[in-house]
C-alpha cells in the first residue's frame, strides 16, 4: 500500500499531467485530485504548495533535469522529476522525506531514474543553487521569453524583474470584510491570525485558510485590494441602478452591493451561463438582496430593454490575466502574444455594445485584471479618438511591483 506521502507526490503528478494536457485549470485539478487520493486538509495544502511551485518554476525546474539527466524523458518520468527537484531546491522539504516518498509514487521501472537523479541533485544542490544567478532572467524567474521581453520594454528591467519575483511568491490570502454582516468586523478584527491591512479600511490579511462559519456565514469575501479601484472610480450610490456586465464569480459585484447598501437594483451577467448558480449563491451568502443574474454575451447587441437603463455600468472584461499571474499561477504557460491582440478586440467589442445601455447623464468603468498597455489605457486612447462625444474622467493603474498587490487598471468614462 502506497503511503499518504505518496499519494500526495502521485496526486501533484496526476494534475500536473491533467493539466499539460488542457483538462483544466489548475486550481480545480488540485482540488479534483485530493478528493480522488483521500487527502487530509494538512495534505491538500502540501499537494497544492508542490503544484503551484512546479508550475511557477517549470523553466528553472527543467534547467535542472538537463543538468542532472541527458537524453529524452517520458512526460510523466519528467513530471514526476519536477515534483522531487521542486521539493528538494525550491520547497526545501527534508531529503529523506522527497527522495523515498517521490520515488514511491513513480511507475517501478523508472524508479531508478528517478532515485538517481534526486541523489545527484542533493550532492551538487549547492552548485545548482549558484548557477542560477548566472542564468537569463526569463530562465532564472521561469517566465515565457516573449512575456519578459514585453515587459521589459514597457516596464524597464527592473521593474520586470521586481514583478517576475512577485508573480513566483505564494499569494497572501487576503478577506473583505462584509459590511452588510452585523458583527462581522469585530469577528475578524479580534482573530488572532488576522492582520489589518495599512490604509485599507476593512482589508485583513489571514493567516492560513479562513474560518469556515465565515466563509459559511458571509462574513467575509476572498479579494485582493486591487479588486476595489474600479469600484472606486464606479462610485455606486444607494437606490442607482447599475449593471455589472462581467460579473462571474461576483467579487466586484459582491463591493458594489456593499457600497449601495444593500439598495437599488443590480444586474449582474455573465457569458456562461454555468457560471451563474455560484454568482448567485456568492451574492446570497453575502446577505446581498438587490441583485439580479443573466446570460448575455456582451461580444453582442444587448437586449432593447436594457437600453438606457443603468446609472452605471462596471465593465471587468476578459483580458490577458498579466497583473495577477501570482494568483493565476498556470496562466503564464498558456498565454500567447497574439491571444492579446484577439482579447482587444474582444474588449473593444463589449465597451461598444454596453454604452447604449447607460441613462443620460451615466458612467461606465472599464475595468481589467491587466497590466499591458494595449489592454489598457492604449485601448482607452483608440476608443475616444473614434467616439468623440466620450471623455476619459479619471483612471486608476495598479502595478506589483510598486503597489504590492495585483495589477489591475480601471478607467472610467461619461459623455462630453
Amino acid at each position: 500500500m502506497p503511503s499518504q506521502a505518496s499519494n500526495v507526490r502521485r496526486a501533484a503528478v496526476s494534475s500536473l499531467r491533467a493539466w499539460a494536457k488542457g483538462h483544466a485549470y489548475m486550481d480545480g485539478l488540485v482540488e479534483k485530485h485530493a478528493s480522488k487520493n483521500g487527502l487530509s486538509r494538512q495534505d491538500r495544502a502540501l499537494l497544492q504548495s508542490i503544484v503551484y511551485a512546479v508550475l511557477r518554476h517549470r523553466r528553472l525546474l527543467d534547467h535542472w533535469i538537463g543538468k542532472l539527466r541527458k537524453g529524452k524523458l517520458d512526460h510523466e518520468t519528467r513530471d514526476v522529476l519536477r515534483v522531487g527537484l521542486c521539493q528538494l531546491l525550491i520547497l526545501h522539504i527534508a531529503d529523506h522525506a522527497v527522495v523515498n516518498e517521490t520515488v514511491n509514487c513513480a511507475k517501478k521501472p523508472v524508479q531508478g531514474l528517478i532515485n538517481a537523479v534526486l541523489r545527484q541533485a542533493i550532492t551538487r544542490r549547492k552548485r545548482l543553487m549558484e548557477d542560477v544567478e548566472d542564468l537569463a532572467p526569463a530562465l532564472q524567474l521561469s517566465h515565457p521569453d516573449w512575456l519578459y521581453n514585453r515587459w521589459r520594454k514597457i516596464f524597464g528591467k527592473a521593474d520586470t524583474l521586481k514583478l517576475m519575483n512577485w508573480n513566483n511568491q505564494p499569494a497572501d490570502v487576503i478577506a473583505r470584510v462584509n459590511e452588510l454582516r452585523e458583527g462581522a468586523l469585530a469577528t475578524v478584527s479580534q482573530y488572532e491570525k488576522s492582520e489589518p491591512l495599512e490604509g485599507l479600511e476593512g482589508y485583513y490579511k489571514i493567516s492560513g485558510p479562513p474560518p469556515g462559519e465565515w466563509m459559511k456565514h458571509g462574513l467575509v469575501y476572498i479579494q485582493d485590494p486591487a479588486t476595489r479601484h474600479c469600484v472606486e472610480l464606479l462610485n455606486p450610490a444607494p437606490g442607482e441602478t447599475i449593471l455589472d456586465a462581467c460579473a462571474a464569480p461576483g467579487g466586484k459585484s459582491t463591493l458594489i452591493a456593499a457600497k449601495m447598501n444593500n439598495r437599488g437594483a443590480l444586474l449582474c451577467t455573465d457569458s456562461n451561463e454555468k457560471r451563474l448558480p455560484r454568482l448567485d449563491e456568492n451574492l446570497k451568502n453575502l446577505g446581498i438582496d438587490i441583485t439580479s443574474t443573466q446570460q448575455h454575451d456582451w461580444t453582442k447587441e444587448a437586449p432593447t430593454e436594457w437600453h438606457g437603463k443603468f446609472d452605471a455600468i462596471l465593465l471587468d472584461v476578459p483580458c490577458s490575466n498579466s497583473g495577477v499571474l501570482r494568483r493565476r499561477i498556470d496562466a503564464r504557460w498558456r498565454l500567447r502574444v497574439e491571444d492579446i491582440t484577439a482579447l482587444v478586440a474582444i474588449q473593444e467589442q463589449i465597451l461598444s455594445n454596453a454604452l447604449p445601455c447607460l441613462k443620460d447623464g451615466g458612467r461606465i468603468v472599464y475595468s481589467t485584471c491587466s497590466i499591458d498597455p494595449e489592454e489598457n489605457r492604449n485601448l482607452i486612447n483608440t476608443f475616444l479618438l473614434k467616439n468623440k462625444a466620450w471623455k476619459l474622467d479619471a483612471e486608476h493603474i495598479a502595478q506589483p511591483f510598486k503597489d504590492n498587490s495585483d495589477g489591475a487598471y480601471a478607467a472610467r468614462l461619461s459623455k462630453v
